[in-house]
C-alpha cells in the first residue's frame, strides 16, 4: 500500500462504513434517545452550560459530549444522522490517529494502513461509530492524548515537544468535559511508568505542567460557569459518578475483576486469530520503547478498569487502539515474511463463527421464526452473514493475498445488521420510529405522558418538547426529580387519574407506554379508555381528546 493511496482509501472506507448507515434505523433506548434529547434541549433552551434531561437537572456527565451531539443536530438537522454524526466523526478521527501514530512508530506505509484498517474494522468500534453516546467521543480524546504523548516523547526539538504536550493538555481538557476526571488519570497511568523506566522523569517535570495548564485553561471556564449556575453540580458529579462508581459497595454494574478479559478478546473480532502471534511478538520485543509504550497503553487502563467495582463493556474502548497497533505490527510482519499461517487460522475461526450463526438463524427461523413475513430484513441479514463468510473464506485459503478481507466482512456486517433486525426488536427497542408514524396526531396534543424514560425521551425528541410527565418512573432522573420544580413532572399511580382529568380540561393528551408485564398493564388500566389507541410490540400510543365538559 503506497503512501499516496493509503490515507485517501481509509477516508473513503470511513465515509462508506460509518456515515451511510447512520439514518437506516431508529434510536435505541435508553442511551441514544437520552443523548438525543439532552443535546436537543440545548438547542431549544439556549442553555449550553447545565445539562438537562426531560427538562430536569441531569448531572451524570459533563457538557462537551452533549455539545458535539447538539452541533451535529444543528448542522444536519434534528434527525437520526444529526444525532449520530458526532460518534461517526469521533471514530473516524481515532482511525486517523491510528494511522498517524503507526507511521511515527515504524515509518512503514504498509503498517500504517494495516493498523488503521484493523482498528476501523473491529466490530465494536464500527458498531459504536453508528451509536449515539459519549464513548466514541471520550475514546477519541483519550486516543489523542496518548498519541500526543508519544509524539512528545519521540520529538527531536523543544518546539515540537512543547506543541505535543499542549495537544495532550487539550485532549485531557476536552476528555474531562466529556466524561470526567478519568481523562486526566489515563495518560498519567501510561506516562509515569514509561518515563521512570526510560529515566526521563525530568522531562515529565518540565513539560508536564504545559499539559496541565492547557487542560485547565480548556476546562476551567465551563467548570466555573456550571458551578455558578448549579452549585451542587460538582458534589453530585464527583461523588456519584466517580467515587461510588469506582469503589462504592453499591456501584452500578458491579462485575468481577476478570470481566474485561474475555471482552477484550471478543472486541478484537474479526482479528481474534492474530492475538497469540501478536502478543508473543510484543513480549519478545518488549524492550523496544515503542512496544513497551503500547503495552502500557493497553494494560494500564485495563488494570485500572478491572479494579473498579462498576463496569460497563465500553469502558475499555481506549484499550483498542494499542491493541490494533500491536495486531497490525504483527500482521504486517507476517505479510513481509510471507507467513500466512496465523492469517489462515484467523480466517477459519471467523468462517466457523459465521457458519454457526447462519445455521442458528436458519434453525430458529424454521422452528420459531425470528422474522415474521419480513423478507426484506431477512434478506439483509443473510447478505451480511454470507458476506462475512465469503470474506473470511478468502482469508483462510488465500491469507497473503486476501489478508484484509475480514475487515470488509466486518464493516458490511455492522453496517447492514441494524437495518436488518426483526420487527420484534425494532418495535420494542426503537420507539421513536413508532412515534414518528403517529407524529401528526401526537404533535396536536397539549400534554404528554409516558411510563418509560426511553420512550419518554424518544417522544420528547421527536416532538421537540421536553416537558413529558413521567408516570410511575424515576430511574436516572431521581436527582432531577428531587428538586421542587421537578415534583410536578412526576406522576404516581395514585395521582394519575386526577392529573389526567386536569390535563384534559385544558387540552388533549398524548400518551406513550411501554407494557412489559403486569405492573405496566395496571398502569394502562388506570388511564381513560376513550380516544385513539395504537399498539406495536410492547409499545402503546394513546391520543386522548380534550374533555368537552
Amino acid at each position: 500500500m503506497s503512501k499516496r493511496w493509503a490515507l485517501p482509501l481509509l477516508v473513503v472506507l470511513c465515509l462508506l462504513a460509518y456515515l451511510l448507515p447512520l439514518g437506516t434505523h431508529g434510536l435505541w433506548i435508553p442511551d441514544e434517545t437520552r443523548y438525543a434529547q439532552i443535546s436537543q434541549s440545548m438547542l431549544l433552551s439556549g442553555d449550553w452550560v447545565s445539562p438537562h434531561f426531560m427538562g430536569l437537572r441531569y448531572f451524570e456527565k459533563p457538557i462537551a459530549g452533549y455539545w458535539m451531539i447538539a452541533i451535529g443536530q444543528e448542522l444536519f438537522g434534528q434527525n437520526l444522522f444529526g444525532v449520530r454524526f458526532a460518534s461517526a466523526l469521533s471514530t473516524g478521527l481515532s482511525v486517523l490517529l491510528g494511522y498517524l501514530i503507526a507511521r511515527r512508530l515504524w515509518n512503514d506505509p504498509r503498517k500504517s494502513f494495516v493498523c488503521a484498517l484493523l482498528y476501523m474494522s473491529f466490530t465494536i468500534v464500527a458498531g459504536q461509530a453508528g451509536y449515539a453516546n459519549l464513548d466514541p467521543q471520550f475514546t477519541f480524546w483519550v486516543n489523542l492524548s496518548l498519541v500526543a504523548l508519544w509524539f512528545a516523547l519521540d520529538s527531536r526539538s523543544g518546539g515540537q515537544r512543547f506543541a505535543a504536550w499542549a495537544v495532550l493538555g487539550l485532549a485531557c481538557g476536552m476528555g474531562f468535559m466529556t466524561k470526567g476526571f478519568l481523562a486526566w488519570a489515563l495518560p498519567v497511568l501510561i506516562a509515569l511508568p514509561w518515563m521512570l523506566w526510560q529515566k526521563r522523569w525530568r522531562e515529565l517535570l518540565v513539560f508536564g505542567p504545559v499539559a496541565i495548564v492547557v487542560a485547565i485553561a480548556v476546562s476551567l471556564p465551563w467548570a466555573l460557569a456550571v458551578h455558578s449556575h448549579e452549585p451542587d453540580y460538582w458534589r453530585f458529579f464527583f461523588w456519584h459518578e466517580h467515587i461510588r462508581r469506582f469503589a462504592g459497595d453499591d456501584a452500578q454494574h458491579d462485575s468481577p475483576w476478570w470481566f474485561y478479559l474475555p471482552l477484550l478478546v471478543a472486541f478484537s473480532l474479526p482479528w481474534v486469530g492474530l492475538l497469540p502471534t501478536s502478543f508473543k511478538q510484543a513480549w519478545q520485543t518488549r524492550a523496544q520503547p515503542a512496544i513497551a509504550f503500547l503495552l502500557l497503553w493497553l494494560l494500564m487502563p485495563l488494570l485500572f478498569f478491572s479494579l473498579s467495582n462498576g463496569k460497563l463493556p465500553t469502558y475499555i474502548l481506549p484499550c483498542l487502539l494499542p491493541m490494533a497497533l500491536l495486531l497490525g505490527n504483527a500482521l504486517a510482519d507476517r505479510l513481509r515474511l510471507e507467513q500466512g499461517r496465523a492469517l489462515s487460522i484467523n480466517g477459519l475461526l471467523n468462517l466457523l463463527l459465521g457458519i454457526v450463526l447462519l445455521i442458528a438463524l436458519v434453525y430458529l427461523q424454521l422452528k420459531k421464526p425470528v422474522y415474521d413475513h419480513e423478507l426484506h430484513s431477512m434478506v439483509l441479514v443473510f447478505i451480511a452473514l454470507i458476506g462475512w463468510i465469503i470474506a473470511n473464506l478468502a482469508q483462510a485459503f488465500l491469507p497473503l493475498q486476501c489478508w484484509a478481507a475480514p475487515a470488509l466482512g466486518s464493516l458490511l456486517l455492522i453496517g447492514v445488521l441494524p437495518a436488518a433486525l426483526p420487527k420484534s426488536v425494532v418495535s420494542n427497542k426503537t420507539p421513536d420510529q413508532f412515534i414518528l408514524h403517529h407524529l401528526d396526531e401526537l404533535s396536536g396534543t397539549t400534554h404528554l405522558l409516558s411510563n418509560d424514560l426511553g420512550a419518554a425521551s424518544a417522544l420528547a425528541w421527536r416532538l421537540q418538547r421536553p416537558n413529558v410527565a413521567l408516570y410511575n418512573t424515576v430511574g436516572e432522573l431521581k436527582y432531577g426529580l428531587s428538586y421542587p420544580e421537578g415534583a410536578e413532572q412526576r406522576i404516581t399511580t395514585d395521582k394519575v387519574q386526577a392529573w389526567m382529568r386536569d390535563a384534559r380540561r385544558t387540552g388533549s393528551v398524548g400518551v406513550v407506554m411501554r407494557v412489559k408485564g403486569d405492573d405496566e398493564l395496571h398502569e394502562v388500566d388506570l388511564l381513560p379508555k376513550d380516544g385513539t389507541r395504537y399498539e406495536q410490540g410492547n409499545l402503546v400510543i394513546m391520543v386522548l381528546p380534550k374533555d368537552p365538559s
